[in-house]
């Protein structure tokens, strides 16, 4: 029976983000259930294929990432994959009328993590941030709209915004992995022997201009999405506060994380903002 495979497929994509990530998976629980099952799918194609370049050392990884872009072409086409992942992926794809480019300069930006260490342009910058962030985040925005696609280029804007503060903020907490494991340097002009007091303000201030106009696109997203990425908002909202009050060299020694208690407390926040109305 395929629908009991499908089921299994989308499982797993479940399966994949709630071990991968504890918060992104809270955030989606607060979705509608009519729409949870795509957005997992989407965030088990994008992991697996971030941890394919960030993680799997000691292997291929250029072939790895191509067989996985060659393999979910060929379930594209052929509507299955015997990889669970791929196959919940192809499907949210069809059903949602995902279009090719965004996929496409989603593993245009993984492939970068490959051969190149740093991006020292606004330009370099902001083309692996779209790629790596701002399209994933118009992915999740068409599964939200449904296929309406004067909805889409309404919002697209304030979703792509979205993405990059997400992305930014976590390549702030990650400064330290990010160049002394992985050796990337990805904020142009930015290392750990230069990192002070001055550039993260000015890191710090560029991600809160993007939280400012993506606030304003989770206002007017359908209900079925809302309440899920304003949680997603608050919870990276209040990880930049923690990064804004950790000096600039404990940032680079140290993961800057929220504890689970006061995403408990944030998530409580979020339920009574949403209930009344105030986002």
């Amino acid at each position: 029976m395929k629908q009991l495979f499908d089921d299994v497929s989308f499982k797993c994509s479940k399966l994949v983000t709630k071990n991968y990530s504890t918060s992104f998976s809270s955030a989606v629980y607060m979705l509608s259930p009519s729409i949870r099952d795509a957005i997992y799918s989407i965030y088990g194609f994008v992991r697996f294929a971030d941890e394919i370049v960030d993680t799997f050392h000691g292997f291929d990884k250029e072939e790895l990432i191509n067989d996985f872009e060659k393999e979910y072409y060929k379930a594209y086409k052929a509507g299955i994959s015997l990889n669970p992942i791929l196959n919940s992926f192809q499907f949210t794809v069809k059903e949602n009328n995902i279009s090719d480019d965004l996929i496409q300069a989603f593993l245009k930006s993984m492939k970068l993590d490959l051969i190149k260490s740093d991006y020292n342009s606004k330009e370099e910058y902001d083309d692996y941030i779209y790629g790596s962030a701002d399209v994933v985040g118009l992915m999740c925005l068409k599964v939200f709209v449904k296929g309406n696609n004067t909805r889409y280029e309404q919002l697209k804007g304030e979703a792509m915004r979205l993405g990059s503060a997400f992305q930014k903020v976590n390549f702030l907490r990650d400064l330290k992995d990010d160049n002394l494991v992985l050796n990337r340097n990805y904020f142009p002009g930015v290392d750990l022997n230069s990192f002070d007091e001055k550039a993260k303000a000015q890191i710090i201030a560029e991600i809160e201009e993007d939280f400012r106009v993506a606030y304003e696109g989770i206002k007017k997203l359908p209900i079925e999405a809302k309440f899920g990425v304003y949680t997603a908002y608050v919870y990276y909202r209040k990880l930049l506060k923690k990064l804004a009050k950790t000096p600039c060299h404990e940032i680079g020694n140290a993961r800057i994380r929220v504890s689970n208690y006061t995403k408990a407390g944030l998530l409580a926040q979020s339920f009574v903002t949403y209930k009344l109305r105030l986002v």
